[in-house]
């Protein structure tokens, strides 16, 4: 609660440049630019005045936990834009962890997707290899516990990708191990 208050004017220090969401310890910060070259001066003016604010409440940024992702569509190419504060330098990345998804550069959910695809893999084999052991009703509770509540989160925002279809395809291999059950 204290670590909230503390951090609660943050967004105030760079609301003329940039948009500010801060959920829980996990800060987002969000510029959009379309010329290139303004775009590089709000991501300076915005990691500037971000310093101060650290500075003058006497914390420090962690730039091994910082990352710096472009969003881009077909027709914008990435800037090369390389963000240096106190020695620490902070390039492009192509996707990034946020909240328990996995959101690349394009926004085609390829990685979140793909760390999907293991996951409920393993969730499969896990199912098939109890399945002999178990009630019905057992299976059924590890089924929503380790495959449903993984595929539900966030799937607003990845379902409609082209690359869930694997997915859902893994989602019916599952299902049809418990043929005789259901």
């Amino acid at each position: 609660m204290l670590f909230l208050i503390y951090i609660n004017d943050l967004p105030f220090s760079i609301n003329k440049f940039a948009d500010t969401i801060l959920f829980a310890d996990d800060t987002s910060i969000v510029i959009s630019n379309t010329n290139p070259e303004d775009f590089k001066n709000t991501v300076n003016t915005v990691m500037t005045e971000i310093m101060d604010w650290f500075q003058s409440n006497l914390l420090t940024l962690n730039f091994n936990k910082t990352t710096f992702l472009q969003f881009l569509t077909t027709q914008n190419k990435a800037s090369k834009i390389q963000i240096t504060v106190s020695n620490s330098i902070n390039t492009n990345i192509t996707s990034t962890k946020f909240l328990g998804l996995t959101i690349d550069n394009s926004l085609s959910w390829n990685d979140h997707i793909a760390l999907l695809t293991s996951k409920l893999n393993k969730a499969s084999y896990a199912i098939r290899a109890v399945k002999p052991y178990m009630y019905s009703d057992v299976l059924r509770t590890i089924y929503f516990s380790y495959v449903h509540s993984v595929i539900s989160y966030g799937i607003i925002f990845w379902g409609n990708s082209h690359f869930s279809t694997n997915i859902f395809k893994i989602q019916k291999r599952i299902i049809r191990t418990f043929n005789e059950y259901w």
